[in-house]
């Protein structure tokens, strides 16, 4: 008998990694990674790709609609927060597959697939080609402390570093770790574009997706060199068409109603994607590495599988619970990453990461603990204190 992707039996037989996986044994090579993930995951399945886009477009689709017969009234507040929650979670269905997109996941034409990718994350106020690129160097660099972008913990004694050690003494832990959240869930993603927090050093700070004039983009490696110049000219475009026609909804309608039909699901779109990646890269058990310690299959190894249950699977298309093997091989399409994450799991158990913590707790424990790094003796990596 098989059990599938989602079946809880499998997930509790999945070993949940608390301890660096370097104890585990020698790491396996970049070679011997890709070699358990057969060529035939990365085939295009038009038919499931077109299918998903129009599933998690369409059902966003109706529930802007939704949103707007919604009264402009406080009386409608628990309204709003509801259409917000459920059409935000719709629409981050949409965000997944502009994604997949950017890496050449999603269709066997390019072109088209760059389209698709183009309007959806317009549509979303995401500089697509711009992301694109920073989001290939995140994965060429995972977990590299110095190269890595997205998510690069600060270092011990950093200014950051000092400056989360003076707040948590004056908040508290508690109340350090809830602003932690909601500052992050609301507009970290907003912050990583515009000014680059959270990137690797080597491309300096601040860095941006719309502009490449000093001060941003000034560091050792240009984030954006050659011909992503241009590229970041179309994206900006493309955001800048999106902002238009809402400003146009804005004089057509109020300001009110574009702010709560669009600005409100937008803000949880921003809060799923930050979620989701902060809970991939981030724990206590995860080895950073340095320059001279870090290799490719050490640093893809870096990112852990937990358990969203099987909604939001469906509508986010995989994205947290198959996240390993997206990250040995991203080609490969969110309907194969499945049978993709069986394999490596199978192959490589005690390097394989899953946790199987509620996301709630998980995420509350990541605030609560994993502020900054520092070097571990014995193997030389860098970890969350």
């Amino acid at each position: 008998m098989t059990i599938s992707a989602t079946d809880p039996r499998r997930q509790q037989a999945t070993k949940t990694l608390s301890h660096p996986a370097a104890a585990a044994g020698p790491w396996p090579t970049k070679q011997q990674l890709l070699a358990a993930l057969p060529d035939n995951l990365t085939e295009k399945n038009v038919g499931k790709a077109w299918k998903s886009l129009a599933f998690s477009l369409l059902t966003s689709l109706a529930a802007y609609g939704v949103g707007c017969l919604i009264p402009l009234d406080w009386s409608a507040a628990p309204l709003w927060v509801a259409y917000a929650v459920v059409t935000g979670t719709l629409a981050t269905g949409c965000w997944v597959l502009a994604h997949e997109c950017g890496h050449h996941a999603f269709h066997p034409n390019r072109s088209i697939e760059n389209g698709v990718g183009f309007v959806l994350h317009s549509l979303l106020l995401v500089p697509y080609f711009s992301w694109q690129r920073s989001h290939a160097v995140h994965h060429a660099n995972c977990n590299h402390l110095e190269s890595g972008e997205t998510h690069v913990p600060p270092l011990e004694g950093s200014a950051s570093a000092v400056f989360s050690i003076r707040a948590r003494k004056l908040l508290g832990n508690s109340v350090f770790a809830g602003l932690s959240i909601a500052i992050r869930l609301l507009i970290g993603w907003p912050l990583y574009l515009l000014f680059g927090v959270s990137g690797g050093s080597d491309h300096g700070f601040p860095t941006s997706h719309f502009t490449h004039i000093p001060p941003f983009n000034t560091g050792l490696r240009k984030l954006f060199p050659g011909k992503w110049r241009g590229l970041m000219a179309l994206s900006n475009a493309g955001v800048a068409v999106v902002v238009l026609l809402l400003i146009l909804g804005m004089w057509n309608t109020s300001v009110a109603r574009v702010l709560c039909v669009y600005g409100l699901p937008y803000l949880v779109v921003n809060g799923w994607l930050v979620g989701y990646t902060w809970l991939q890269h981030t724990d206590r058990s995860i080895p950073h590495f340095s320059a001279d310690e870090w290799d490719w299959a050490k640093g893809a190894l870096q990112t852990v599988d937990r358990p969203y249950g099987p909604v939001l699977d469906l509508l986010h298309h995989g994205i947290g619970s198959t996240h390993v093997a997206h990250h040995l091989n991203p080609a490969i399409p969110h309907y194969n990453a499945w049978r993709a994450t069986d394999l490596i799991r199978a192959q490589f158990p005690d390097h394989i990461r899953y946790d199987s913590t509620p996301i709630h707790r998980a995420i509350w424990r990541i605030a609560l603990h994993c502020s900054s790094v520092s070097r571990n003796r014995v193997d030389g990596a860098y970890y969350f204190s």
